[in-house]
């Protein structure tokens, strides 16, 4: 910003400070005010409309989904798109604080002072790309697919083979469908197309690492697995749909 500039602007701001009014008491009132209003209207609607806590915490079942409140979706996904474990901490621990340090810092790099957001392409820019990543990644947290849930349709001698892979993990690292996760393991929605049922034992009771052994599986519990990963086809005729 130019020298004359700058004397324009704080001469400007000196005559608005002198025609406007002190922060203490009255900016300071009006905040505090609001903030009782906001404080109020929470409490009203917890003791009118109560909170929605969910059914109890059942430690016996291996089924539970653990997800994150909506405003840590962002989070939740960002685990999603960073795959390597190595890489995880980056993901929980690196990445939030670097921004959080980034935006404390923001202040004392920007020194400017220009607060019209056209004369600020720099900072506005930044603050769209933040605000559109963080929306983004949280719509696609919150539209992820259950990592323990198959939404599809098959034959009724199908259903014991599609439960035993929902309670197995494997969607942990795979991705069924809409469901699951895009690795690192393959997906296997055209998994019948790739392998038969004999290719798809074997791939079970003699996987390759990190991938755990289904070999000490009960074997009518491995039939039915294998029979469920056979017909899941590429093509819209899946035999497994009635």
């Amino acid at each position: 910003m130019k020298h004359s500039e700058k004397e324009l602007y704080l001469r400007e701001y000196s005559l608005l400070k002198a025609q406007g009014k002190p922060f203490f008491p009255y900016a300071v009132a009006k905040d505090s005010i609001m903030a009782c209003v906001v404080l109020a209207s929470i409490i009203g609607m917890s003791i009118l409309f109560g909170a929605e806590l969910g059914p109890k915490a059942d430690p016996t079942t291996t089924t539970y989904v653990p997800r994150p409140e909506w405003y840590f979706f962002f989070l939740f996904e960002l685990l999603r798109v960073i795959k390597p474990a190595l890489l995880v901490p980056l993901a929980t621990i690196g990445v939030p604080t670097i921004l959080m340090i980034l935006m404390l810092l923001v202040p004392f790099i920007d020194r400017g002072p220009e607060r019209r957001p056209e004369r600020r392409p720099i900072a506005m820019v930044t603050a769209l790309f933040v605000i559109c990543a963080m929306g983004y990644l949280t719509y696609l947290g919150a539209s992820a697919g259950s990592p323990n849930e198959i939404d599809m349709k098959v034959a009724a001698q199908y259903e014991p083979g599609k439960l035993i892979v929902a309670q197995s993990g494997c969607l942990a690292c795979h991705k069924i469908g809409e469901n699951g996760n895009d690795g690192p393991g393959p997906e296997l929605s055209d998994i019948g197309d790739k392998l038969l049922p004999g290719a798809i034992q074997r791939t079970l009771e003699n996987p390759t690492a990190p991938m755990p052994s289904y070999r000490e599986l009960d074997p009518e519990k491995k039939r039915d697995l294998v029979a469920f990963l056979s017909q899941l086809k590429g093509d819209d005729s899946n035999p497994g749909e009635q």
